[in-house]
This record gives C-alpha cells, structure tokens and sequence, in this order.
C-alpha cells in the first residue's frame, strides 16, 4: 500500500473522487484513516493529489467507504488501474444460477406483482400477475418501450391517474429515489430522470426538497390503484442481493407488491 510523491500541484482526480464519497458518507479524514488502517496525513495527501495511491490502497479505502461496485471502477480508472468488477448482462452464462434466483422470487410472488429495476428504476423483468396487472391499469395507453418505474408513476399518460393517493405515494418515491441511489446521492443520470419527472405538470413544488413524511395511522404506505371496477390496495419490499461481486447484480432490485387489504387479496387472485 505504499504511494509515489506528487507535487502538490498535480491535480488528482482519485483524489477528489475519494473526497466526495468521504464527505458523503460524512466521514473526517481521520475517522476514514483509523478505519482503514493509515494514518490522516496520508489521506490528506492522496485527497489533494501529493500522493498517487497504490491499486490496493484505492481498494481498501472504497471498501470502507462501501463505495458501489461501479464506482469502485471509477477511482481504479482514475488512479491508472484497470477496473476488476465486470458488469454482466444477466442472460449470460455465468449468471445463470443469479437468473434462477431472480426466477424463484418473480414466480413465488405469484398471483401478486413483481418487478426487477435497474440502477435508473427501469423495469427489466416482470411475473405475470405485474403484466396483468399493469396491463389492466394502462389499458388504451401508448405502449412503452423502456417502461421506468418513477416516469410511470409521475407522467399524466402513465399510472398517476390511477392511484387515488397519488401525492403520498409520489412524494415517498420521490424520498425513496434519493434514499436508494447507489452513494446516497443521485448520480447525473437518476438526477436528470428526477429532473424530469418533477417538470410534470401538477407536482407540487416541495418534491424538489424530499422531506420527512408526516405521521400515518397505517404502519406501511399503500399505492391505492384505482381504475373503474378495479380497486386493489398494495405495499411493496425490495429484494437485493446480499453479497455481489457484479455491478449488474449489485444494481439489480426486486420489488414485490403485497395486498394491504383482504379485498386486493381476493381481487389478485381473481385477475
């Protein structure tokens, strides 16, 4: 883990990486240091580009920062190393096994919704009770070709006239959106998608500063989906995988639909 000296003028793009994600995870540098094993002055010098760290000093220090995957291939890059995580589509023959995982979830969720997200909410998968579902709520809509999960919920042509609690449930998104973005900051890409989405007409302007949500008598907040006869109730989790060595898999979300009430219970079933 040893460092070449740098003048101190030689700007160090790790280094401004490794500063964002410390301060992101609201770390001093001499709480990172202890951690990592090092001392203070020498993070301080690889912040400011005196230092170029060595591979396994860029390692050690995302892994306690618990930089993201991706990220992590980043601050390699920027240092002058090659990336180590691969980013795997999953239809490949190495992911199989996470495939028949993802499989099992979406089938045992069955007769209620399932979707899988990409990092940027897009929806990649879905059971067959989601594809019924969202099918009876979009029906005579234009079909989308890259449905996204945050588009969907806040475009007018989407499924925002169909949720009869629409403000609640745009407005937990909304914190859900800043609070699952890999980092724990929206990157360029999540912030030009919440960007858009809060430009539709009729979001309230508050959205673009994600408070607490107020108080609610229910102990969960459901998506009350509503559309002529059909009136179904549900809250969701969201599955990811516990120890990813992929940036796909590590990226990769399950969101499983549960009804909040009996009748949404017998309504699935029915569908």
């Amino acid at each position: 883990m040893s460092t070449t000296q740098r003048m101190p003028d030689d700007a160090s793009s790790v280094g401004r990486l490794l500063q964002h994600w410390r301060r992101t995870r609201r770390k001093s540098q001499l709480s990172l240091a202890l951690s990592a094993g090092v001392s203070a002055r020498h993070v301080g010098f690889v912040e400011i580009g005196r230092a170029n760290p060595s591979r396994e000093m860029v390692m050690l220090l995302a892994g306690v920062l618990d930089v993201p995957l991706r990220d992590r291939n980043t601050l390699l890059l920027a240092a002058g190393y090659a990336p180590v995580y691969r980013e795997t589509g999953l239809e490949a023959p190495e992911m199989a096994q996470a495939k028949k995982a993802v499989d099992l979830i979406l089938a045992h969720q069955e007769p209620y919704p399932a979707v899988v997200m990409d990092r940027y909410w897009n929806i990649v998968r879905t059971n067959g009770a989601g594809e019924r579902f969202f099918a009876r709520l979009l029906e005579g809509a234009p079909p989308v070709a890259e449905p996204n999960v945050v588009r969907l919920m806040f475009d007018p042509a989407g499924l925002r006239p169909h949720v009869a609690n629409w403000e609640a449930v745009a407005q937990a998104l909304v914190q859900r959106v800043h609070r699952e973005a890999l980092g724990g900051t929206p990157d360029e890409r999540t912030q030009a998608l919440l960007d858009e989405v809060l430009g539709f007409p009729g979001v309230p302007e508050h959205f673009r500063t994600p408070d607490l949500l107020a108080a609610f008598p229910a102990p969960f907040l459901s998506i009350q989906f509503r559309r002529g006869p059909l009136a179904m109730d549900y809250f969701s989790t969201v599955t990811t995988l516990g120890t990813p060595l992929d940036v796909t898999l590590q990226e990769t979300r399950i969101e499983c639909f549960f009804p909040g009430n009996e009748a949404t219970e017998r309504a699935a079933r029915a569908l």
